[in-house]
């Protein structure tokens, strides 16, 4: 029987990723609220309020440690900026998103969690695959999976973004451990 950690913990040299808490909700709603950020992902809503980060920190506390796991990625120094998840969906690996708040854009945050969250999923989930993917107008979160090991499959998805009220499309991206 494979044991899961309730709430893993991951640090790398900059960051703890951890799961959010209560604590974190006002940050979250604050920095989740950049129409910039949640135009390049499919499920957050925009405007995003004290009550969406309320229902998404309750969502994380029920999931299943064994199908998803949710981190808040948290800077040693700046505190919660952003959110990296692994979910199983669709395909047959699970598959990776994030976000980092706009005022910590091009510090190599994104890769850093990234990293950190592979190395978890590899070592702790016993995963030995990632799916991934980014919008074709968002070429820097490709930049960003790729520093990371994701390597392009070919592959391009049209999904609903909730943020934009449209569909887009995705550039599918792979990790192998």
């Amino acid at each position: 029987m494979c044991l899961i950690e309730p709430s893993a913990v991951v640090e790398t040299r900059r960051l703890v990723l951890r799961a959010p808490g209560s604590q974190d909700v006002a940050r979250l709603a604050a920095f989740a609220n950049d129409p910039a950020i949640a135009r390049m992902t499919l499920r957050m809503p925009h405007p995003y309020g004290v009550a969406d980060a309320e229902e998404f920190v309750l969502k994380v506390a029920v999931q299943d440690p064994a199908r998803a796991r949710t981190f808040l990625i948290e800077h040693e120094d700046h505190g919660p900026v952003g959110v990296i998840g692994l979910f199983e969906d669709g395909d047959p690996a699970p598959e990776v998103g994030y976000w980092i708040a706009r005022p910590f854009w091009g510090r190599g945050l994104a890769t850093e969690a990234l990293q950190g969250a592979t190395a978890w999923a590899g070592r702790s989930w016993k995963r030995r695959a990632l799916m991934a993917g980014h919008f074709s107008d968002n070429p820097a979160s490709g930049r960003v999976l790729e520093k990371a090991g994701f390597l392009y499959t070919g592959e391009v998805r049209r999904g609903f973004s909730r943020a934009r009220c449209a569909d887009t499309d995705t550039r599918r991206m792979v990790w192998l451990a």
